[in-house]
């Protein structure tokens, strides 16, 4: 029976798109195709409100082992015949109206995009987004978010080594929930999302098929609202137990050479599996559904395509392999069936019971095929012109600093996060260097070898709502700098585009312009987008969320001996300021939050300036110049000196500028800057090695544990440590 325009617009079809799908065809579609288009038309897979700007950013590299995109997730070389693949990506609505599974799946497809390549994950990361903490919902909605993510990386067994957590109102309804893995692989024992050679077996390997997760890519393109709890069964529902069989079982295949391809069944399932792979490879496939093992009875044609139930895998065996194959799946007790074969037609055939009851072009339902592409309006967003009001003269300095510095470490978004992180285990797998002693990024070994990752999120979303340009910009550049500050090398990064409706044509203003600042930033550093994840339609009825482009980087050390960590080592360490200290307390957490301040600019800025440090610091800590080092970020100076102090619990004196006003000193967030310790012997040989680089000598390291700030007391590191460490837990737990 053929669809109707208005079922096609029920499903997210525009008008027009069903016109082309018809024009495709050249008939019109029946019900179960009008829904694979859906699907794979949707914002979630087609990127079509998204791809003619993605493909404006920086993609080559010497590092670069296969094109941004080619594959399920980047690939980079990290010498010595060894690979690091990784990507980033959004399970935000999922996990809006069911926390623990929309998160826990997400864990879960982001490693399933690691090890279909044939890598091993190794790592994995998080950005999460939430409402204020003092809403009760916002509590449900942490505490299930975070319980998803242990559970499933607890069991799946790979250590979750780093991450960020952000309160700020506009995540009220729609919190943004980013998962991030990252495996090694040998160069050259990749495998591809492909499929090739007329008669070759189709496997659906793993989980059986059920009704959760169905249009899933669909329910990611649209906005959420009251309602939006009617579309529970978008929600998948994980078995990270049956995803380490699975794991195992494929990395067990891959060194048969008995696979043509494999393909992860994640977003649009069966359906984006055989036409990605099927219009990668040239070929068309003949499909039965009927032989698909499904998890209830009597499912439609239809179900059977869009679900996106986890722990699945579609692959292409070469002919005549099919028994080598099924014996290793048997021996890890997991489902591998044929449901069909590779066609020289190119059309993708699909039966049920002998009835064919789809039949399309694999090229026309994928990006770069026939999948349509749109250049959305966009205009200088309203709110700019508050923000072009703020005047910082109008804030008066504090009188009591000590008592708003103690109001500001407390602050959600600066307090210690280990109430989340203590629920990961962040162990496992023996790799995770950041559980001796922490750094600005994670630092994981690579087994069997000298060398070692360093890996990282990072992305302040009020500076990009404040300049979506410069945001973008900083976003990427704290990434490197927390890499540079942690003894690594940068070298790739991964990106998850969070923003609000694309048809709004503010909310596109903040997305091309964050992609001009993200594209500007990684040319200079020399990091190429290796792929990544856009999640639009983040909003609900009370508006976007603030533009939140997610920075995943990976960085090289030659040899984990490199590792730089963020504590100060010994008492009579020298302290000096790297970068410049400025009058700007923009954007800041202390502006925002304790001044009550909504709209200020971005924080000072400037790329030639980040490139100029990073270089320098980079150059220092190979030299072993350097003790300690740890870039200024959220909450300014002070933050930054106090979680140094607080990692090996010894104290600092310090002294402000007195032509700065003090409050900017010690709270604002201007950036490229780092604070390090030395030697103090080594001054005159440090302060020549800076060669023109603003630098500042603030202060010593204290043996006492006390703080002094321009000669005055402000109390002992472990009461501060107390403050910070327990805020978060308090306001979860009132």
């Amino acid at each position: 029976m053929t669809a109707t325009l208005e079922q096609a617009v029920k499903l997210g079809l525009r008008e027009e798109e069903f016109q082309k799908i018809t024009e495709i065809l050249g008939r019109t579609p029946n019900f179960n195709e009008t829904a694979m288009y859906s699907v794979m038309w949707s914002e979630h897979c087609s990127y079509k409100n998204s791809i003619t700007w993605l493909k404006t950013l920086p993609r080559d590299g010497a590092k670069m082992l296969v094109k941004a995109g080619e594959e399920n997730a980047g690939l980079i070389d990290i010498g010595d015949g060894w690979g690091c693949v990784f990507k980033i990506e959004s399970h935000n609505h999922p996990s809006a109206i069911e926390p623990f599974q929309g998160a826990a799946t997400g864990v879960g497809g982001i490693h399933r995009d690691i090890f279909t390549m044939g890598a091993r994950p190794i790592a994995s990361l998080n950005s999460l987004r939430f409402g204020k903490v003092d809403n009760p919902k916002t509590r449900w909605l942490i505490k299930g978010v975070v319980k998803g993510i242990g559970h499933y990386g607890n069991c799946f067994g790979v250590p979750t080594v780093a991450g960020e957590v952000y309160y700020e109102s506009c995540y009220q309804t729609n919190p943004l929930v980013n998962a991030m893995s990252v495996g090694v692989v040998r160069v050259g024992q990749t495998v591809s999302a492909t499929s090739h050679g007329a008669g070759n077996p189709v496997f659906i390997v793993g989980a059986s098929t059920g009704k959760d997760g169905i249009g899933g890519a669909s329910f990611a393109s649209a906005d959420i609202s009251e309602n939006s709890a009617e579309s529970l069964p978008s929600v998948q529902v994980g078995d990270p137990f049956e995803e380490k069989k699975l794991l195992e079982a494929c990395l067990e295949v891959i060194p048969t050479g008995a696979l043509i391809g494999m393909q992860d069944m994640g977003a649009a399932g069966i359906t984006c599996s055989t036409s990605e792979m099927s219009a990668k490879g040239e070929h068309g496939m003949i499909i039965h559904l009927d032989k698909v093992p499904t998890r209830q009875k009597d499912m439609k044609p239809w179900e059977m395509l869009l679900s996106e139930s986890q722990e699945r895998m579609l692959i292409v065996v070469k002919k005549g392999r099919e028994a080598e194959i099924q014996k290793i799946f048997d021996k890890w007790d997991i489902h591998c069936v044929q449901i069909g074969e590779v066609t020289k037609d190119l059309n993708l055939k699909y039966y049920m019971n002998g009835e064919l009851v789809a039949d399309v072009p694999a090229e026309s339902l994928v990006l770069g095929g026939g999948a349509p592409i749109y250049e959305r309006e966009y205009t200088e967003p309203r709110y700019f012109a508050e923000i072009k009001k703020f005047n910082p003269e109008t804030i008066p300095v504090p009188g009591d600093l000590r008592g708003v510095a103690y109001e500001l470490i407390q602050l959600p978004n600066i307090a210690s996060k280990r109430w989340i992180y203590e629920q990961y285990d962040s162990m496992v797998m023996t790799g995770n260097t950041h559980t001796n002693e922490a750094s600005d990024a994670a630092v994981i070994r690579v087994h069997g070898t000298e060398k070692a990752l360093a890996v990282t999120t990072d992305c302040n979303s009020r500076y990009v709502f404040a300049d979506p340009y410069k945001g973008a910009m900083i976003a990427v550049s704290e990434a490197a700098r927390n890499i540079v500050c942690s003894g690594g090398l940068p070298v790739a990064i991964t990106n998850c585009l969070n923003f609000g409706n694309p048809y709004n044509p503010e909310v596109y203003y903040q997305f091309v312009n964050a992609i001009k600042g993200m594209g500007e930033a990684c040319l200079k550093l020399d990091t190429p987008v290796t792929g990544g994840n856009v999640s639009f339609y983040n909003q609900s009825e009370d508006g976007p969320v603030y533009p939140t482009p997610t920075i995943g980087m990976v960085g090289v050390l030659d040899s984990v001996h490199q590792k730089m960590s963020l504590g100060f080592k010994h008492a009579g360490d020298s302290i000096y300021l790297l970068g410049k200290n400025r009058n700007d307390i923009n954007c800041s957490e202390y502006l925002h939050h304790l001044c009550g301040v909504t709209h200020s600019p971005a924080p000072y800025f400037e790329l030639e300036e980040e490139y100029k440090l990073q270089q320098t610091l980079a150059r220092l800590i190979s030299a072993k110049m350097v003790k300690s080092a740890h870039d200024i970020s959220e909450g300014g100076l002070f933050a930054c000196l106090l979680e140094s102090s607080m990692a090996n619990g010894l104290g600092f004196s310090v002294h402000t500028d007195k032509d700065i006003r003090k409050d900017a000193t010690l709270f604002g967030e201007a950036q490229s800057r780092v604070v390090v310790s030395i030697n103090p012997d080594l001054h005159t040989l440090f302060e020549a090695e800076l060669k023109g680089l603003p630098f500042t000598k603030i202060g010593t390291v204290n043996a006492n544990k006390e703080i002094n700030i321009d000669d005055e007391s402000w109390g002992f590191v472990s009461d501060w440590k107390e403050a910070y460490d327990m805020a978060l837990e308090k306001m979860l737990n009132p």
